[in-house]
């Protein structure tokens, strides 16, 4: 199988050019409309230095991806394609109405978390009937196994979709807290899934994936400490909302979780927290999600993002070698 090397640098270029060329017009629009981010009180004090930083920058992440996907894809457009651009889509839509929700208020809380989940089930729904009718997901790889599990009964199926969806988009969510980690680590997932993608034969996917990472990179370029923009829930949600449609329609959503463990360690760190302070009354963390444990333990930020981002390359490898053996 011949990789398109011309189409992915096409998407891949296009993605970062665009974000670096608009980000300033962007971020100087954001600022002049007063849509800063409001940090919470009871986060590291070292945050609230932050107020007032221009957020909802996922509109740049999202115009880049766009932007990447037409120039490499060009009129060729598979329907997997289209749906994983469709997904992202939805759940930026998602993340900018809690954003605008916030930033009305003048809290940092937006959309109450029931809506925002409903929300989410529901774009996840709509995959998952896409793929159930077509079959664009009839088996999924198994990491460091040669085996592939068929699809039992559209019921579960279903649900598997919707919850790799609903995950994904929350863990890439938990993990915005830190300048440069979110988006950082997504560059580092989309790399490695975007490859799998491609040699499972879904070079539509693969275009999307370099597209993804692409304008990450030109998101980092604002985003590095001391950030000039955050992405906000409408980059946050948008980027799980694509990892995880990548997973789902090239049939690697099981190797997610060993590529993605950056993003299901904070996930399981705030699940972890929450229950056993419930039980017990106390904190297993000093604070959660995760990164914010080692900022109270005194590491700066930019070590805890850099090391985050090496960990998140060798699980990478890690996920990669499961498919080599696999």
């Amino acid at each position: 199988m011949s990789i398109p090397w011309m189409a992915l640098t096409l998407a891949g270029a296009t993605a970062f050019i665009i974000v670096i060329l608009f980000g300033p017009y962007v971020i100087s629009l954001l600022s002049k409309l007063k849509f800063g981010q409001h940090i919470r009180e009871e986060g590291p004090k070292t945050h609230q230095s932050k107020a007032g930083t221009p957020t909802m920058g996922g509109i740049l992440i999202v115009t880049g991806i766009v932007a990447g996907i037409i120039a490499g894809a060009g009129g060729s457009w598979s329907n997997n394609l289209r749906w994983c651009l469709f997904m992202t889509l939805c759940y930026a839509s998602l993340g900018l109405i809690d954003d605008l929700l916030n930033i009305i208020g003048h809290r940092s809380l937006g959309l109450k978390a029931r809506y925002k989940l409903l929300g989410q089930v529901f774009f996840a729904g709509l995959l998952g009937i896409y793929v159930i009718q077509s079959g664009a997901m009839e088996t999924l790889m198994v990491p460091y196994f040669s085996v592939h599990l068929a699809s039992i009964n559209p019921v579960i199926t279903f649900i598997f979709i919707v919850f790799t969806m609903v995950s994904m988009a929350n863990a890439v969510n938990l993990t915005d807290g830190l300048d440069g980690l979110a988006s950082g680590t997504t560059v580092i997932v989309g790399l490695a899934m975007g490859l799998l993608a491609i040699l499972q034969g879904e070079l539509g996917l693969g275009i999307f994936a370099a597209a993804l990472v692409g304008s990450c990179l030109g998101f980092i370029w604002f985003n590095a400490p001391p950030a000039q923009v955050f992405m906000g829930d409408t980059g946050s949600l948008a980027l799980g909302g694509a990892l995880g449609a990548i997973g789902i329609l090239s049939r690697t959503a099981l190797f997610l979780p060993i590529i993605g463990g950056i993003f299901v360690a904070e996930s399981l760190s705030v699940i972890i927290q929450v229950l056993f302070f419930k039980a017990t009354g106390k904190r297993v963390l000093r604070m959660s999600p995760l990164h914010h444990h080692y900022e109270l333990g005194g590491m700066l930020e930019s070590k805890v993002v850099i090391r985050f981002w090496i960990v998140g390359i060798l699980l990478a490898l890690l996920g990669l070698i499961g498919y080599k053996i696999g």
